[in-house]
């Protein structure tokens, strides 16, 4: 992987996986994961800020998903950050931001 676009997170899920099978026999699985930061704001009050982000695996790493990560899974990933458009039932461009897993570690206990 290039160090170019290289993406490490620690969260947890924030859904289900949800798969796609597709009609070559290939299978993606996705999923929301939450990561949070936290900060001191001006009255000295320590803040949680949650970002998420939507993930996507392919192949043996999309199984892996399916079968061992359910909702509120700890789990670290790497990846690269991938962009794609499409149009929607109403012909209007969306647009969507993911991170393509190439390293999964579930983390936590069972």
């Amino acid at each position: 992987m290039s160090l170019r676009n290289k993406v490490t997170l620690i969260g947890h899920t924030g859904k289900e996986v949800e798969i796609f099978n597709f009609e070559n026999g290939n299978k993606k699985a996705t999923v929301t994961l939450a990561t949070n930061d936290y900060y001191t704001n001006a009255n000295g009050e320590k803040v949680e800020q949650t970002e998420w982000h939507n993930i996507a695996a392919y192949g043996k790493t999309a199984d892996i998903l399916e079968k061992y990560v359910p909702k509120g899974k700890e789990i670290a990933i790497e990846g690269k950050l991938t962009y794609r458009s499409y149009d929607d039932k109403d012909g209007t461009k969306r647009f969507v931001t993911e991170i393509r897993i190439e390293e999964l570690i579930l983390l936590g206990s069972k």
